[in-house]
């Protein structure tokens, strides 16, 4: 028998095709069930436009079937079948796509479209088989043809005997090497597996024969195996459901079944979309946060699907990076896929998908924090980090869109509040958002920086996370109102009255501010008489974009910038602390010299900043109490 040979362009492109298109070997029983379930397809479409044949879905499946013994197996279906010609045209010239010419020729119905538009996908076989058999009647053709191929030295066409019109594809498996284990594709597991991965949602029944077990009759312990024919896919997915034929347990159920998580789900999200770009999926709100959320390993991304078909575990064009815990499917009829169907081109259609998935997580977040408070309230805690790196991230492009969604701590709620919020409660002379900066809520409330804000009656927000500050200072505003830290120099508050009866103090304080700035060195920007302070002595307040808690967080990564706050060293002059200050000034500038690195120090552990020198400052206090 004449063996036919690939064409050179051909030769070099099987060659690639077994070993640099594909990422995991397993691709092959997708690529080969695919182009069954196309061929089913066609027979269906077939019948649409022939009033001499009728479409009986229950006669239409495919099978697996494995043959340890002989290395065999064989994926057949009762579909329409090839032709010799048609043999020779699809799969003697690799890359010619039989289903896409189908697809010019015809006119599509009732929704149907045609998986297997790749022929390539059909030489993945030889990535595990050493010989890859065809046996093919068409549909009103009373011959049968076998197709026969080991690889890159071309092809055999012969006539052979088949009962029925459709397609085998018998693949002799190769054997183990030292780096693969080819048995598994013999494995009822393993197939069984790779099937549910990947062709699940084919809508034709994919059957194998399955060995099980069960009690010997008149027996109560020894067990005897039979095999029992099963079909392993769904074949209609949960996401081409009406929402109204589905309870919350069936969300709840697809995505323990899709390993999603282990956590309950906080939301679910149903889309059917149709215009521009057509497609379906299903994305739910996690409750608790992944435990290795924030590592390297970590990886983000939808399963995409084409027509039911995984075409991907993770892809991570179709989510930003801020809403990166959600999980989740997307299946769509319009994607373009290249040859090998792992990969997507980035077209115009994938970002249209991305848009619209955007704005629904965010609108599903928005319902959820209006209508279920707790519930969001409870995932922000998880996940209200990632949000704020968001807003953070990409220069603050995407700040407009996730700022609704923010939650700080108040100070006179005693809980999460929105911006929103916050807004509304302002008094009309109320200039700023106040917020202050802490390692908890505990110690914030009792920071000296506090005091004067607080005691006008504004509310203040708490920022207990490292990203706080560096997401607010990308913010600026909201709402046409700025954000103030109640470390800042200026609190853009007016004084009372009572600010005249301080200003002779102030002017005899001037002198002493300027000794005491001179003794801190470069260590303070300077040192001024507080307005803010009530009835701590002293406290920091900072000039500049830089704030204290902006430092401690800058300290902490691995750069050697050393990048400091422009820090002011406040003075309570109302405080019996500024007498003995003054007293000193005039009287013992040793002991002024020891006052003020001890107020200085204060100021470091009210901070929660290291003391440059713990050895000198216990001396100090030592001093103090003699």
């Amino acid at each position: 028998m004449e063996t036919k040979q690939f064409k050179a362009e051909s030769k070099r492109l099987l060659d690639l095709m077994i070993n640099s298109i594909y990422t995991h070997k397993e691709i092959f029983l997708r690529e080969l069930i695919s182009n069954a379930s196309d061929a089913i397809d066609k027979m269906y479409y077939k019948a649409l436009t022939d009033d001499s044949l009728s479409f009986d879905k229950d006669k239409y499946y495919i099978k697996v079937v494995s043959d340890k013994e002989n290395r065999l197996l064989k994926i057949s279906d009762t579909g329409i079948g090839m032709t010799k010609e048609e043999l020779e045209d699809s799969l003697g010239t690799i890359a010619k796509s039989g289903s896409l010419a189908f697809k010019k020729e015809t006119e599509l119905k009732d929704g149907y479209d045609i998986i297997g538009q790749f022929g390539v996908g059909f030489y993945s076989a030889f990535m595990v088989a050493e010989t890859v058999t065809v046996i093919s009647k068409a549909l009103g053709s009373n011959e049968a043809y076998k197709w026969e191929s080991q690889g890159a030295d071309g092809y055999t066409i012969e006539p052979c005997e088949k009962d029925s019109v459709g397609t085998e594809i018998i693949l002799k498996i190769k054997e183990n090497t030292e780096d693969e284990k080819y048995d598994e594709y013999l494995e009822e597991y393993t197939l069984r597996n790779i099937i549910k991965k990947y062709s699940d949602f084919i809508r034709y029944p994919i059957k194998m024969d399955l060995t099980k077990s069960k009690l010997k009759e008149d027996s109560d312990s020894e067990y005897e195996e039979y095999i029992e024919e099963e079909t392993i896919n769904n074949m209609v997915p949960i996401w081409k459901k009406n929402k109204s034929e589905l309870t919350s347990e069936d969300y709840e159920r697809f995505y323990f079944e899709k390993h999603y998580g282990f956590d309950k789900p906080v939301k679910h999200i149903h889309i059917k979309a149709e215009g521009l770009v057509r497609y379906n999926a299903i994305l739910f709100i996690p409750e608790k946060i992944p435990f290795d959320y924030y590592t390297r390993e970590y990886e983000k991304g939808l399963e995409l699907y084409s027509n039911g078909v995984l075409i991907m575990d993770k892809c991570s064009e179709l989510l930003p990076d801020y809403f990166s815990f959600v999980k989740g499917m997307v299946d769509s009829e319009d994607l373009s896929l290249n040859i090998s169907r792992e990969m997507l081109q980035h077209d115009r259609q994938l970002k249209l998908i991305a848009k619209n998935i955007t704005n629904k997580i965010k609108n599903e977040l928005l319902d959820l924090l209006k209508n279920e408070r707790e519930k969001y309230e409870e995932f922000y805690k998880s996940f209200g980090r990632q949000l704020k790196y968001g807003v953070y991230n990409d220069f603050g492009s995407n700040k407009d869109t996730l700022k609704d969604l923010l939650m700080f701590y108040s100070s006179k709620e005693k809980k999460l509040v929105t911006l929103d919020e916050y807004i509304s409660r302002m008094p009309e002379e109320q200039k700023y958002i106040y917020y202050a900066s802490g390692e908890s809520n505990e110690r914030i409330d009792k920071l000296p920086q506090t005091e004067l804000v607080a005691e006008k009656g504004y509310e203040i927000l708490y920022f207990t996370d490292d990203i706080d500050e560096f997401t607010i200072k990308v913010l600026m505003s909201y709402k046409d109102k700025e954000f103030k830290s109640v470390s800042s120099s200026d609190l853009g508050i007016e004084m009372e009255e009572n600010e005249n009866d301080n200003s002779s103090n102030e002017k005899d304080s001037k002198e002493l501010f300027e000794y005491m700035k001179n003794i801190l060195s470069d260590k303070v920007k300077d040192v001024r008489a507080s307005k803010r302070l009530k009835h701590h002595p002293v406290c920091f307040s900072n000039d500049g974009e830089i704030s204290i808690e902006m430092e401690k967080v800058l300290s902490t990564m691995s750069n050697d910038e050393n990048i400091k706050a422009d820090k002011i060293l406040e003075i309570n002059i109302n405080h019996d602390v500024f007498k003995s200050l003054k007293d000193a000034y005039e009287k013992d500038k040793e002991k002024l010299n020891l006052y003020t690195n001890l107020l200085y120090n204060q100021a470091l552990l009210i901070e929660g900043l290291p003391v440059n020198d713990p050895v000198e400052f216990t001396n100090s206090i030592c001093k103090i109490m003699k």
